[in-house]
């Protein structure tokens, strides 16, 4: 095992200086190359495992990112837990710029993503009524606390395909149906970490309203860049004290997530598949 905790750094974070004894590594998978090399250090006497989403200098767009090649890159580096680092903008007049929210739910309105390891003579359906790990979630808005950031835990996370952002009427639209937050990729990151059996949470940091707010044209991408970048400090200081908070055992469900999902026969399942597959199922097999 070469780290424990995984981060995922969102829009505005591409590194982590309180990573210290760092090297990087660079993952190949059965589904391609990761969004770029992952920086190894320690942290809190931790292991950490840390991956800039969209690339160093944002070179990927949410649509492009190879979520399945940084779920299972995490998952080979011996990662259990993964916290996902995410800009996302406010659907409610009560999530204000530079406040986080620790959402509980998602709701996907992606159009073209892959988001499963499964298929090709391998049927499964993981159970994701609750897409988040409470525990996990627990422990970052416990360390949201502690770092001083207002934070709020619970709430839903609508994930749209993007890059375009909302028109008006989506983003009235996504408010009456009591979405908290917006962005362009957590619910794929959650479906797959739940299959490699991850324990996964999002830190959304809002960096402004969407369309939907009165206000919202007066907002220059001076001020959101702005907000992005002190979201991504807090976001560190965040980091720091969740992972000196967290447990050493897990004690959810997370780890167990395939043990009843995988339908097909053992004996039907290809050779070419149990051997692509062997990290995610080979225990069940």
């Amino acid at each position: 095992m070469e780290a424990e905790i995984g981060i995922v750094g969102g829009s505005g974070l591409y590194a982590m200086e309180q990573l210290q004894d760092t090297s990087e590594v660079d993952i190949q998978t059965p589904w391609g190359s990761p969004s770029d090399s992952y920086l190894l250090g320690t942290m809190g006497g931790r292991r950490v495992a840390f991956l800039a989403r969209h690339g160093r200098g944002h070179r990927i767009m949410p649509s492009e990112l190879n979520f399945r090649a940084n779920i299972y890159g995490f998952k080979k580096l011996g990662v259990t837990r993964v916290i996902s680092i995410s800009a996302v903008g406010s659907l409610k007049q009560e999530h204000r710029p530079l406040e986080f929210i620790i959402p509980d739910q998602f709701y996907d309105h992606t159009k073209r993503r892959v988001s499963t390891f499964f298929g090709d003579g391998v049927a499964v359906h993981i159970s994701f009524a609750d897409p988040v790990c409470p525990e996990l979630t627990k422990a970052v808005y416990g360390a949201c606390q502690a770092a001083g950031v207002v934070a709020k835990l619970g709430g839903t996370y609508i994930c749209i395909e993007g890059p375009n952002f909302s028109t008006q009427a989506e983003s009235r639209l996504y408010r009456s149906w009591g979405m908290d937050v917006i962005g362009m990729t957590n619910v794929t990151e959650a479906k797959l970490a739940r299959e490699a059996e991850l324990c996964y949470a999002t830190m959304a940091m809002v960096t402004d309203y969407d369309v939907w707010h009165p206000e919202h044209d007066t907002v220059t991408v001076a001020q959101i860049v702005e907000n992005l970048l002190k979201n991504a400090a807090n976001a560190c200081q965040v980091v720091v004290q969740a992972v000196e908070r967290m447990p050493r055992q897990r004690a959810c469900k997370c780890g167990s997530a395939l043990e009843h999902a995988i339908i097909t026969d053992r004996a039907q399942i290809p050779p070419a598949a149990r051997q692509k597959l062997e990290l995610l199922i080979g225990k069940y097999l």
